[in-house]
C-alpha cells in the first residue's frame, strides 16, 4: 500500500497535464487551449473536444486497456523517500521548484527546466564543477566508508553518503547511479566480463548529460579503485566538442570556501591505482554509433553499452545501432521515460534481433525523482524510469 507521503506526492503528479490532443492531426483541427477531456477508462490520454475523443476511439481502443494498467503504477513510480516533494508540493513547475531552492538557471541545474537555451548552455557549462549547494547537501568529499554491499535504492545511497532527504542532488545523480545500477544488474546475471582495474562504457545518445558531465565524478566512489573510460556518442554532441576529452579525478565541490573539497589535500588525496591517479575519463563523439563505432573501438572496446532515455521506437536510426550491438555481442541496457515507451522499444529490439530481451523491462530504482514536464500523455514519466537490455 502506498504511504501517506506517496499519496501527497501523487497529488503533485496531476500538475503535469497532457500537452496535446491524442487525436491531433487525425482530421479536423484541434480546439484552442490544452486538452482537458481525458479518457474515462485509462485516464492516460486527453482530447480537445468530445468530437475528437469519439473519432479517435477506433484507434485508442487498441491501447486503452494497456495504458490503464500502466496508469495503476503511478503510486509505485512516485514512491520516493525525499522530503523536498512534500515541502514543495504546491509548486506548479520545475522552474518554480528550482527557484524555491535558489537553483533556477544556476550552474549544473540550468538545463533542468525549459527556460534556458541548450546551445548557449553547452558553452557555459562545459566544465562546471560546483554543486551550488552547501557541503551538508551534496557529496563533495570522500564517503565516510567504502561500499560494503550493493546500493539498491535512493535511500541506500543517501544513507551511505550521509545526505539529508531534503537534498535535491538525486535530480542530477540519477545519471551516474543509473550507470552503477546497470552494471550491477549485468554482473548479477554474469552477463558482463570480469572488471578489475578498468571499466569501459559506451554511452549512447547523451543530451542533457552533456551539460552535467561533472556529476559522473561520483563514479569514482561507486566504482572505487577502478579506472573508468566512457565514450559518449550521439548527434547532440556539438561539433566543436567532437573528440574532446574530460578527466574527472575528484567530486563536484560545494559552495563553502573552507570545505575540504576546496583544499589542496582534496587534490593530493586523489584516488590512486598502481601509482596512477584514478579518473573517470570521458571522450565525446558526434554522430550515430553505427556510423562511427569502428573508429571508437580502436581505442576502447566496451564492457557494456548504456543508452539512457533512448526512445528506440521513436527514432529509426536505432535499428542499425541495435543490429551492430547484436553483432558485437556486448551487453547493452536502454532506459526510457515511461512504461509504454519501454514496451514499444522492446518490441523494436526483438524485431531487429529476433531474440528476447536479455534483461526484461523493469523499474529503475535510481530514476530521476521528478516527473517530466510537457509529456504528450498523462502516463507517469521520469528520466531513466524503466530499463531493459539486450
Amino acid at each position: 500500500m502506498a504511504s501517506s507521503a506517496s499519496a501527497e506526492r501523487r497529488k503533485g503528479w496531476w500538475w503535469r497535464g497532457a500537452t496535446e490532443c491524442a487525436a491531433r492531426g487525425s482530421g479536423t483541427p484541434c480546439a484552442p487551449g490544452p486538452p482537458t477531456r481525458r479518457c474515462g477508462l485509462c485516464g492516460a490520454v486527453a482530447y480537445c473536444s468530445t468530437a475528437h475523443q469519439i473519432s479517435h476511439w477506433i484507434y485508442h481502443k487498441k491501447e486503452c486497456r494497456r495504458l490503464e494498467e500502466q496508469m495503476r503504477h503511478v503510486d509505485i513510480l512516485s514512491d520516493f523517500p525525499f522530503t523536498f516533494f512534500i515541502e514543495d508540493i504546491n509548486q506548479a513547475s520545475r522552474c518554480s521548484f528550482f527557484t524555491s531552492k535558489g537553483l533556477h538557471q544556476i550552474g549544473l541545474w540550468k538545463s533542468e527546466c525549459s527556460c534556458g537555451s541548450l546551445a548557449v548552455s553547452m558553452n557555459e557549462l562545459w566544465l562546471n564543477d560546483d554543486w551550488s549547494l552547501p557541503s551538508s547537501l551534496c557529496p563533495c568529499a570522500e564517503p565516510k566508508s567504502q561500499l560494503s554491499t550493493c546500493l539498491s535504492c535512493w535511500e541506500d545511497y543517501y544513507q551511505w553518503r550521509c545526505l539529508p532527504l531534503h537534498s535535491p542532488v538525486a535530480l542530477l545523480l540519477h545519471w551516474p547511479l543509473t550507470v552503477y545500477h546497470c552494471f550491477q544488474l549485468l554482473a548479477a546475471q554474469s552477463s558482463i566480463s570480469e572488471v578489475k582495474d578498468e571499466l569501459n562504457i559506451h554511452y549512447l545518445g547523451p543530451e542533457k548529460e552533456l551539460l552535467q558531465l561533472g556529476v559522473f565524478g561520483e563514479l569514482l566512489t561507486l566504482f572505487s579503485g577502478v579506472q573508468i573510460h566512457m565514450d559518449l556518442v550521439g548527434p547532440a554532441v556539438p561539433q566543436f566538442r567532437d573528440g574532446k576529452t574530460v578527466s574527472l579525478c575528484k567530486y563536484l565541490s560545494c559552495t563553502e570556501q573552507d570545505c575540504i573539497c576546496k583544499s589542496s589535500c582534496a587534490d593530493s588525496g586523489a584516488r590512486r591505482l598502481n601509482g596512477k591517479c584514478v579518473t573517470v575519463h570521458i571522450k565525446l563523439h558526434k554522430g550515430f554509433y553505427h556510423d562511427i563505432c569502428r573508429n571508437i573501438l580502436k581505442d576502447s572496446y566496451p564492457h557494456l553499452i548504456i543508452a539512457p532515455n533512448a526512445g528506440v521506437a521513436a527514432y529509426s536510426s536505432w535499428s542499425p545501432t541495435i543490429e551492430l550491438i547484436k553483432e558485437m555481442g556486448i551487453p547493452a541496457i536502454f532506459t526510457d521515460f515511461c512504461e509504454e515507451a519501454a514496451n514499444l522499444a522492446a518490441d523494436c529490439i526483438s524485431t531487429v534481433t529476433s531474440l528476447p530481451l536479455r534483461l526484461p523491462i523493469q523499474i529503475n530504482p535510481f530514476r530521476q525523482p521528478m516527473v517530466v514536464e510537457d509529456s504528450a500523455l498523462y502516463l507517469p514519466c521520469y528520466s531513466n524510469c524503466f530499463l531493459f537490455g539486450m
